[in-house]
């Protein structure tokens, strides 16, 4: 599959051939799918917690004896059936986390990125630079490159550019800047447009094309 080339000004330069073991790969809708659930339960604190009747204050005395009062038998105020007593069965703190070949995530995102460039969702520059890191020069030269749509920008190091763009695209909603070797299923299906210089196909080659050739 080719590929465009553009500078930033949006203007073609060239043309490349993306690698076929990331950018053609067999989509698999299921596997992408297990992966995104893997990521969003890895990302929960899971510090949520309730008290128990033993852990919240007050009901050290029976509140009336137990007979002859006409009244239900009770132990403490602090009951589950009082008002401000403990909750029974609450969310206590646990972890979320899920666990998943690396071989299968890597799968994942090729299957995703084979979407994208089915989409025509991959636009390629030659070099990711400004002339200064303003969000006005970010924001017109993304609206050169993808017009309307969300954009991720990825990128192969960090390096003077990917500081330059971090500062640059900070203040844009639409936007965000991330390295190739953190690229995850979430930013890549959560924007329309993945923006990369041509350095970061080396950088995903490297990490995700082995793999696809065996």
């Amino acid at each position: 599959m080719k590929a465009d080339v553009f500078n930033m000004e949006a203007q073609k330069v060239g043309e490349v051939e993306l690698p076929a073991s990331i950018f053609e790969a067999k989509v698999n809708v299921d596997l992408m799918h297990q992966a995104y659930q893997r990521q969003m339960a890895n990302a929960r604190l899971g510090t949520h917690k309730t008290k128990t009747r033993s852990e919240v204050s007050g009901g050290g005395r029976k509140p009336w004896r137990q007979k002859g009062t006409g009244r239900a038998r009770q132990g403490s105020i602090r009951a589950p059936q009082w008002v401000g007593g403990g909750r029974v069965h609450g969310p206590r703190p646990r972890s979320y986390l899920q666990r998943m070949p690396k071989k299968m995530r890597r799968a994942a995102l090729r299957s995703a990125l084979t979407i994208k460039a089915q989409e025509a969702g991959i636009v390629l520059v030659d070099e990711m630079k400004l002339a200064e890191a303003r969000t006005r020069l970010m924001a017109e030269a993304l609206k050169r490159l993808v017009g309307s749509s969300s954009a991720l920008l990825l990128l192969p190091e960090k390096d003077q550019v990917y500081d330059m763009a971090m500062r640059s695209a900070a203040n844009i909603p639409s936007a965000k800047v991330l390295l190739a070797s953190y690229l995850n299923l979430r930013d890549l299906l959560g924007y329309d447009k993945i923006v990369m210089p041509l350095k970061t196909l080396d950088v995903l080659t490297a990490r995700l094309g082995q793999e696809g050739e065996q």
